[in-house]
């Protein structure tokens, strides 16, 4: 069974940054999509940034330019370093890895942007 552990949200003031950390209990990098998920009270969990097997990356309009993913093989993790936050991008961030049928969620870190 995988499991997924978050790490790094708390409470920033808007312009801050943070960076989020996933780290995975067993090495599965090679042939997982990985990506960082957001929901907000009220709202749908909708998809912020993700990494391809291959290296690649999409970003949600809402964070382009100020959020960018990144892995790390070696060390079974994936991150989120998120710059001038704002308000709005208050939520529970939860990190995902996915291939094929098979999918892998963490449990959740709450992120909040004061104003």
């Amino acid at each position: 069974q995988v499991q997924l552990v978050e790490s790094g949200g708390g409470l920033v003031q808007a312009g801050g940054s943070l960076r989020l950390s996933c780290a995975a209990s067993i090495s599965i990098f090679s042939s997982y999509s990985m990506g960082w998920y957001r929901q907000a009270p009220g709202k749908q969990r909708e998809s912020v940034a993700v990494i391809t097997p291959a290296g690649m990356t999409t970003y949600a309009d809402s964070v382009k330019g100020r959020f960018t993913i990144s892995r790390d093989i070696a060390e079974n993790t994936v991150e989120l370093q998120m710059n001038s936050l704002k308000p709005e991008d208050t939520a529970v961030y939860y990190c995902k890895f996915w291939a094929g049928s098979s999918d892998y969620w963490g449990q959740g870190t709450q992120v909040t942007v004061s104003s």
